[in-house]
């Protein structure tokens, strides 16, 4: 992403707060809609009582792939705000969003969030953003106060509310990333390789010292992998000996299958390590369906698959474990 893109982003951010209407607080939540789990949760976290905030994807869902139905532009059209990654993951509803913008406040949160120096580049496309943004939670967590200043242009008597629940957020926030590092750090040096079917764990790997991240399919899934992306992929797991692959939520597996098959029929062992979460949380009403429990869900499967140990539960977090029976 170029200065004069990042430029006009935080003009059109500027222009969206000014269309809301900055009125006396409403006694009706206001009716946001998020793309993504991943936005939906920390969004309504932040606004308590003061938004009610819809997903419009639901878990197993692809990004990257998905295309508006008229029931999500019936959705898109009743929402008072939305937000939305960026065009490099919801790639198909990118021009649905657009067209929304002259009449409800649209925040694409990557640009809106974000300088550039905090963004990733697609290793295969330069000058292409990496939106997996979600995967580093200290990146993650400044999405926080950018939904909070959206929510409060249209509700201003809730801005102080919900700057205390954004403060509150962040230091679960902070607590989270700290695990998730700490996790990470105990897995032996060399195994330290994470290899999935596609390319959305840059971040995760960037913050929390991953040596490598392999997929055999790009940043986006919109093309499908061939067999010498495959073979390509079986060449690094043999010669770093890596000792676990992982299957992604929203991807057919057999690609990961097909995977492990190469490799085994090359005499090495490889297996399945578990499934993980990229580009949609779980299901609703279960701890995967939160982003505390995304990543936390990540981490567990990535850390005993590669031969690491789990460090306690942070204290911050003791709260978030006993709504959803967990035990620490």
């Amino acid at each position: 992403m170029n200065r004069q893109i990042a430029s006009r982003h935080s003009i059109a951010l500027g222009a969206l707060l000014a269309l809301a209407n900055p009125v006396a607080a409403e006694e009706t939540p206001l009716n946001a809609l998020a793309t993504v789990g991943m936005i939906a949760d920390v969004a309504q976290k932040v606004a308590g009582e003061c938004a009610k905030v819809s997903a419009l994807l639901g878990s197993g869902t692809d990004p990257h792939y998905y295309s508006a139905t008229p029931s999500d532009v019936d959705a898109l059209a009743a929402a008072e705000l939305i937000f939305y990654v960026d065009r490099a993951l919801e790639e198909r509803l990118a021009d649905v969003l657009d067209g929304f913008r002259a009449r409800t406040p649209t925040f694409g949160l990557a640009s809106a969030s974000f300088s550039e120096a905090d963004l990733l580049e697609d290793p295969d496309e330069p000058g292409e953003l990496d939106p997996h943004l979600w995967m580093d939670v200290s990146r993650w967590a400044r999405i926080a106060p950018v939904i909070a200043d959206a929510i409060a242009a249209q509700r201003p008597d809730c801005a102080d509310a919900m700057a205390d629940n954004v403060a509150a957020l962040e230091v679960q926030m902070d607590a989270l990333h700290g695990w998730v590092g700490d996790a990470i750090a105990s897995i032996p040096e060399g195994n330290r390789m994470l290899v999935t079917a596609h390319d959305a764990f840059y971040y995760f790997a960037d913050a929390y010292g991953i040596e490598a991240s392999e997929a055999i399919e790009g940043i986006s899934t919109a093309s499908e992998a061939s067999i010498g992306d495959i073979r390509e992929v079986a060449d690094f797991v043999i010669a770093n000996n890596v000792p676990a692959v992982f299957v992604e939520t929203t991807i057919n597996p057999r690609t990961i299958e097909a995977l492990v098959a190469e490799v085994q029929s090359r005499g090495h062992d490889v297996v399945i390590g578990g499934e993980v979460f990229s580009d949609a949380m779980g299901d609703e009403g279960t701890p995967e369906g939160t982003y505390i429990g995304m990543i936390r869900a990540n981490t567990v499967t990535i850390t005993e698959a590669l031969g690491g140990t789990l460090p306690d539960w942070p204290e911050a977090l003791q709260a978030w474990a006993q709504e959803w029976r967990i035990a620490p």
